[in-house]
């Protein structure tokens, strides 16, 4: 996979240990990529929390505390489901900061509402609160994923590391 470049992972990195600061991850249609990313740089662990993959609905309530009624109400993929999903990996964490993702990577699942491609991503920091984002990347599946990674990978220094 071509990722956010070694030079983005390596300017968060530095930032994140600049301030003694670790990060977790919460993904869903990423299957873990982005913390494969992470730990793809040498030294990760310096930075480096853990990652929570909970595809099912069952692991983002048992894993990081999203309520059954915001994904009955909302659904998985939704703001609101993400910014609980990355208010969970910091309180499962010792993570200062969080990036979570959930959407439909394709081929099936989408909807005219949720199109194949929606993606949400949140970010989230003791510092800096929680944000989230939806955006509908074009392409196959692996292709949805693999742009879902970099932007959320790219957000941690536009969102958590400004």
């Amino acid at each position: 996979m071509e990722n956010t470049g070694v030079n983005s992972l390596t300017e968060i990195a530095d930032r994140l240990i600049n301030k003694n600061h670790k990060i977790a991850t919460a993904e869903s249609c990423t299957g873990g990529w982005i913390a494969q990313e992470i730990t793809a740089l040498p030294g990760s662990s310096e930075w480096f929390d853990s990652g929570f993959v909970t595809y099912s609905n069952q692991s983002k309530k048992r894993l990081l505390g999203v309520k059954s009624s915001t994904l009955e109400e909302h659904g998985a993929v939704s703001e609101q489901t993400v910014l609980e999903m990355a208010e969970g990996a910091l309180r499962n964490s010792d993570a200062n900061y969080s990036v979570v993702t959930s959407g439909i990577a394709g081929p099936g699942g989408g909807t005219s509402e949720k199109p194949v491609g929606t993606v949400w991503i949140a970010w989230a920091g003791e510092e800096v609160g929680a944000t989230a984002e939806k955006v509908v990347f074009k392409g196959d599946r692996e292709s949805v994923r693999k742009q879902a990674v970099n932007y959320a990978l790219e957000g941690i220094l536009r969102k958590l590391l400004a």
